[in-house]
């Protein structure tokens, strides 16, 4: 049976890395992540809400809203905290793969816990648990990216750790409403495959241990999460780009479903067929496009050695979905926006990835500085309702809701502009 290879030099943890990473090393980390959306989008997107309609058919959307809220809540401050954890862990086992293994099995824990809840309250503890359990787990991994793979490398491997991302979400909905009967059965399923899929890339890849715990001091440990702009501009910058283009891709999507069933028509153009139908044909558009670009993306961004023009390509690219959605809602062009949105976001999710792994602050804190970015990914999901809630009710409806987005990521593209330290 493989073990965590050693490793001789312990100054390892911190160096700038500088010897490319291997295919099964980014296979490990691909299939680990795998693991981390199926945990997320299983529950999200089919298991929560099943459970919660069973619990208060009458009271269902304001109840998945304060599960999925408080769960919201719990990842945006975890992802950062773990991180820092991770940071300064000092074991013989290095300090990603400690908290990657632990993070997965406290999220298989609290998923088969949820599948036993008959309380909107205990589904709260449950999903706020699980969140912490993936948000440890994404933390370690998001940090294995600059603690191992060169800067020349990093779009390419970001490009292949981004596919999971999206490939989880139709995964996991295959796997909790096809091969899994039931609620209980899907939580189950997905909390047995989270641990299977981590253990590979936890035993078989070597993880530097630091050569030695820092002093712990509270107040020193919670000024560490304030990165100042002034101090590090660029990281600023990364950070509220990423904001932006998140918060606009947050709008648009959020009510998709109802933007196919009222300005679409979707259910009166095909009979028989419900607008979910419609959602699942535009979500495998996506996936599919975003499969085909995200890794042409970073190896053209690590040839080039120029990140931030990509990006604002990515941005320019994904304004198109939401201008022609806004000014013409028909079902065609919801199919070719699909497409065109999987493009901009699959070279956004590599090229960025590796943008923001070159502005973080020090070595010693590098998951905690990547939770921090993480907010910015995690915040938007949070905003989003406020704001699109109001546009499509009175302020506009469904034109004036994907203008914003476009004007959103738009002002994103621009902004990354005020990057300095990369190409």
């Amino acid at each position: 049976m493989s073990v965590v290879q050693p490793v001789p030099d312990p100054r390892a943890a911190l160096a700038e890395p500088t010897r490319r990473v291997g295919p099964w090393w980014v296979a490990g980390i691909s299939l680990a992540n795998l693991a981390l959306w199926m945990g997320y989008f299983g529950p999200l997107q089919v298991l929560l809400p099943s459970q919660v309609a069973a619990i208060d058919p009458a009271g269902k959307e304001g109840a998945l809203a304060l599960v999925t809220g408080l769960g919201a809540a719990v990842a945006m401050l975890f992802n950062p905290v773990a991180g820092a954890l991770s940071d300064r862990t000092a074991g013989r086992f290095g300090r990603r793969h400690p908290w990657s293994l632990a993070g997965a099995l406290v999220s298989a824990g609290a998923l088969a816990l949820l599948a036993g809840q008959g309380s909107i309250a205990g589904m709260a503890v449950g999903w706020c648990l699980a969140q912490a359990g993936l948000n440890a787990m994404q933390a370690a991994l998001n940090a294995g990216v600059p603690d191992h793979v060169p800067v020349s490398q990093r779009g390419e491997v970001s490009g292949w750790i981004g596919i999971p991302q999206s490939l989880g979400v139709v995964l996991a909905v295959v796997l909790v409403t096809m091969v899994a009967t039931t609620t209980e059965s899907g939580y189950f399923l997905i909390a047995v495959l989270i641990p299977l899929c981590v253990l590979p890339f936890v035993l078989t890849t070597s993880d530097p241990r630091l050569p030695a715990r820092p002093p712990f001091e509270l107040g020193a440990f919670l000024r560490g999460f304030w990165i100042s702009p002034r101090a590090h501009p660029d990281f600023f910058w990364a950070w509220l780009t990423r904001f932006l283009m998140q918060l606009g891709n947050a709008i648009a999507t959020l009510y998709l479903l109802y933007f196919l069933s009222d300005e679409v028509g979707y259910e009166r153009l095909f009979p028989g067929e419900r607008a979910e139908d419609g959602l699942l044909t535009l979500i495998l558009i996506y996936t599919a496009t975003v499969v085909l670009t995200t890794v042409v993306a970073g190896v053209v961004s690590d040839r080039l050695g120029r990140r931030r023009a990509l990006v604002t390509a990515s941005g320019l690219i994904s304004v198109v979905p939401a201008v022609m959605l806004a000014f013409w809602p028909q079902w065609p062009v919801a199919t070719a926006g699909a497409a065109i949105m999987g493009i901009g976001f699959g070279i956004y999710l590599s090229v960025d990835n590796a943008l923001v792994t070159q502005v973080l602050p020090a070595a010693e804190g590098r998951a905690k500085d990547l939770g921090v970015i993480n907010i910015a990914n995690s915040g938007p999901q949070v905003l989003g309702p406020v704001i699109a809630g109001p546009i499509v009710a009175g302020l506009g409806g469904y034109p004036v809701l994907y203008l914003t987005s476009a004007a959103l990521a738009l002002l994103g593209a621009v902004l990354v502009w005020k990057i300095r330290s990369v190409p």
